[in-house]
């Protein structure tokens, strides 16, 4: 069988000598720049300044550009399906019946008014803890994310079994720190988004004086809530989060809360033990229990009721939604076009329907095999580098390489495709279609409990999404169909740049699966420390050279990047751009053709860089700043080749220059 590199070799001719066309994009350059001072904006600077932010949108970046793209084939696949015809299949029906609910803004505009009215007048009848509970069961299957979450999990120290979890939420704001934090734009927000609440309150009918006192009452419990949340870096160390208790300790951690009747209520199956992540969360939630009158938990349980409705009603609650997370929180001006986001709720709902055509029209033989060698290819790299690590010793060497020999590659789409006949789609029912197929896959969730786990599902993307992940309890690299395409990935481009771009996405994911969280889990998908201490000391100290160099980064005005936050995804693409070097240069073997006047290593480096290219608004830079794991655009490129040696050799940098970092950091 011919070697990935011998594999990539058969093609190397007419990739590596392609046209300039098919090479860097020029267009997107800023020459006048030097890429030794601002690599990024050597490489992006006049694609940001021809792409400004549309007005309905606070991030615009590569990845949109591709989103949208997608979008147009989508859209297209949507209203073919929605037409209504003799012979029109099932699945067609289903999401194109979906897409015609959302579009008929008629329909929705008539049934807002009684949509939301009986689960609110349900909730504001709750007389006794009791009916809190059973409550609190009827909105998680609504898909509510009230109080707290619960579903299945893969057990961490035994992946192949699914057990019960119960994990940290119930919070509207998108971090803790919204409540807890002082300064005054935490003030403002809080302030915001309590005028937010009221405004809901009173789409909903109620007064202005009772609307006023609901969201104070909300506000109340989301802080007492907020004061037990385990902080987002803490979130990130698997051993802190895995704690398995029986339901009479869980139930001593908030006694006031009937778990009994949840779970029943929730249609779980029965279960002797569950896993709980944050037990000092739930010890908060059993505290605030105590401390808050029930006329406080009917506002709040009222509040996310009607929050997950607005999306799906007339254009005033609508427009209120928008007005506070997309365009206060978000920066965004205006709302996305409707089918735009009626594309989005089907994508959303029925992802691996509407996936199953993208496929058939958009994803052939052809790019998954061309995909698929790349992925052999960098498995290779990643391999030698492990080998020659100098600071690892053969102990931890070779577990390794068993590790990511045992990694599972998943392109293009999942396996199996998710069934949705549990789902009824009426074509004039966009409200009832949503709580329908939210509560279908509760149920496909709960059925999860205590069976062996599917390693084959993917559960975070569908496959037209333009991303892709690594999967800890299933040691898997998954590549939706969506990002295999330009300006990540080009059959028929320069190898150098496909290298670069969907070659460094594959090395990131890959290396996610040695990162400061990932490094915990075995080839197998379990929780277990595999490593020697000393290789595990060394790995840290290497690991908080790129916190501490990331943490120096100001992502808007005074806020700075948390590198311990983003540090997986710095490591990431720090490691990820190293690999696809190393197998681009084990496939060049000695060429060194230069195409555009820039040789393959600097293609590479530029084919990175252009992949991340983005524009964003400072509400939303400040947003991702204190949520989000990965770093701004600017920070991923700049961050990454200011650690390299061999982007300083690529473009001749001098020590004292701005990319060349007086203490570079590395692990991989």
């Amino acid at each position: 069988m011919k070697s990935p590199i011998a594999l990539l070799l058969f093609f190397l001719p007419t990739l590596l000598l392609a046209a300039d066309a098919n090479s860097v994009d020029k267009s997107a350059m800023n020459p006048a720049v030097n890429p030794c001072v601002d690599f990024y904006q050597y490489a992006c600077g006049n694609w940001m300044a021809s792409h400004p932010l549309p007005a309905d949108r606070a991030r615009f970046a590569r990845f949109t550009e591709l989103s949208e793209r997608t979008e147009k084939v989508l859209l297209d696949l949507l209203q073919t399906a929605a037409a209504e015809k003799p012979g029109r299949g099932p699945n067609d029906q289903k999401i194109g019946d979906f897409f015609a609910s959302c579009m008929d803004t008629g329909a929705i505009d008539q049934a807002a008014a009684t949509s939301v009215r009986p689960e609110l007048e349900r909730i504001r009848a709750m007389g006794t803890p009791a009916d809190l509970v059973s409550e609190v069961s009827r909105l998680h299957r609504l898909g509510v994310g009230a109080l707290f979450a619960f579903g299945p999990r893969a057990d961490g120290k035994d992946s192949n079994r699914t057990i019960a979890s119960v994990v940290q939420g119930g919070l509207s704001l998108p971090d803790r720190d919204y409540y807890l934090k002082t300064d005054p734009k935490s003030v403002e927000t809080r302030q915001r988004f309590v005028q937010h609440m009221q405004k809901l309150f009173q789409l909903a009918g109620d007064a202005n004086d009772r609307a006023v006192a609901e969201a104070g009452l909300v506000l109340g419990v989301e802080t007492e809530l907020a004061k037990g949340s385990v902080d987002r870096v803490a979130l990130r160390v698997p051993e802190k989060n895995y704690h398995i208790l029986t339901k009479a300790e869980l139930t001593a951690l908030a006694p006031d809360f009937g778990w009994a009747v949840y779970f029943r209520d929730a249609g779980a199956p029965e279960f002797e033990t569950l896993s709980v992540g944050q037990p000092e969360y739930v010890k908060q939630l059993g505290a605030t229990l105590g401390s808050q009158a029930l006329d406080a938990w009917k506002a709040y349980l009222a509040y996310h009721w009607l929050r997950e409705a607005a999306p799906l009603l007339s254009d005033p609650w609508e427009k209120e939604n928008f007005d506070f997370w997309g365009r206060y929180l978000g920066g965004a001006k205006e709302q996305r076009p409707r089918a735009n986001r009626c594309l989005d709720a089907v994508d959303q709902e029925l992802g691996d329907l509407l996936g199953q055509k993208y496929v058939e029209s958009a994803f052939g033989p052809e790019a998954k095999t061309r995909i698929e060698q790349l992925v052999a290819a960098l498995e290779a790299a990643l391999e030698k580098d492990i080998g020659t690590l100098p600071w690892m010793t053969e102990a931890t060497r070779a577990q390794a390489v068993a590790k990511l020999h045992a990694i599972t590659r998943n392109v293009g789409y999942p396996r199996k495709w998710r069934d949705y006949g549990a789902v009824t789609v009426a074509r004039n029912d966009y409200f009832g279609n949503a709580m329908r197929a939210s509560t279908a896959a509760y149920d496909r969730a709960m059925e999860k409990i205590g069976k062996p786990t599917d390693k084959t599902e993917w559960n975070n993307m569908t496959p037209p999404t333009v991303n892709a992940f690594y999967s800890p309890a299933t040691n898997s690299i998954n590549f939706p169909a969506g990002i295999l395409q330009w300006p990540f990935f080009d059959p028929n481009r320069d190898m150098a740049v496909n290298f670069g771009a969907i070659g460094a996405v594959i090395g990131h994911e890959m290396t996610h699966g040695f990162d400061d969280s990932g490094r915990k889990f075995d080839g197998d998908g379990n929780l277990r420390d595999w490593w020697t201490a000393a290789d595990a000391a060394e790995f840290e100290k290497r690991a908080a050279c790129f916190a501490n160099e990331y943490s120096g980064f100001t992502a808007v005005d005074d806020v700075k990047l948390n590198g311990r936050l983003t540090l997986g995804e710095n490591t990431a693409d720090n490691g990820g751009t190293r690999i696809a070097l190393m197998a681009l240069e084990a496939t060049l073997n000695g060429q060194n053709d230069r195409v555009g006047g820039f040789t393959p290593e600097q293609r590479l480096f530029l084919g990175f860089a252009q992949a991340f290219c983005e524009n964003r608004t400072p509400e939303q830079a400040r947003l991702r700043a204190l949520t989000d794991p990965h770093s701004p655009g600017q920070y991923r490129i700049n961050g990454t080749v200011q650690n390299m040696p061999e982007f300083q050799k690529a473009f001749s940098c001098q020590a004292s220059q701005p990319m060349v970092s007086p203490a570079a950091c590395r692990v991989w």
